[in-house]
């Protein structure tokens, strides 16, 4: 399928994307990015927006959603490395709660695409991680809600050990679990 592969996960609608790499001695090239392609993946979809953040260490966004204005997201890391979490919110779906994650680096160059109905969140990896989001719908302050990053009925598995203790905003320390969210 034209300049990537596109993996299903054992979460309906949740897809690893991996761009085919041309390189050579000077360097190397590839899409990120390519409608038609996308489309035959199974991620038919309008992107209406591009979001860029650089995090330090040890710094845990999420697990961040809009409520009544969901977003579906492609998201990468252009510098470094994070564990990039999706939680299902779909209340019908067979997968709710489940969560999935991933490593995501400059180096191994994976993407993954988030649908609507899930929170997303990551963890810094390495010193610093520049990590891009393309957006379906466009991002309302007023619409913003998450999920508390430990969660005990979601039970995430953050790699914890590799950076001790995650440093969180005010706001994402305040988010409530999935349970008292309903």
């Amino acid at each position: 399928m034209g300049n990537f592969t596109f993996k299903e996960t054992n979460i309906k609608g949740l897809i690893v994307v991996e761009p085919k790499l041309f390189g050579d001695e000077r360097g190397y090239f590839m899409e990120t990015y390519q409608q038609e392609d996308f489309n035959k993946g199974g991620i038919n979809v309008s992107f209406v927006q591009d979001n860029q953040s650089l995090s330090k260490q040890g710094v845990l966004r999420g697990l961040h959603f809009q409520k009544n204005k969901p977003q579906g997201k492609l998201v990468r890391v252009l510098e470094g490395e994070v564990f990039d979490v999706a939680v299902d919110l779909r209340t019908e779906s067979e997968t709710y709660k489940k969560w999935y994650g991933i490593y995501l680096s400059s180096e191994n160059r994976k993407q993954l695409y988030v649908p609507e109905g899930f929170a997303h969140g990551f963890l810094v990896l390495s010193e610093v991680a520049v990590f891009s989001y393309k957006c379906t719908d466009y991002y309302d302050p007023t619409d913003e809600d998450g999920l508390i990053w430990n969660d005990p009925s979601i039970n995430i598995e953050w790699p914890l050990d590799r950076i001790g203790k995650p440093s969180l905003s005010s706001k994402d320390q305040l988010w409530k679990t999935i349970d008292s969210n309903n």
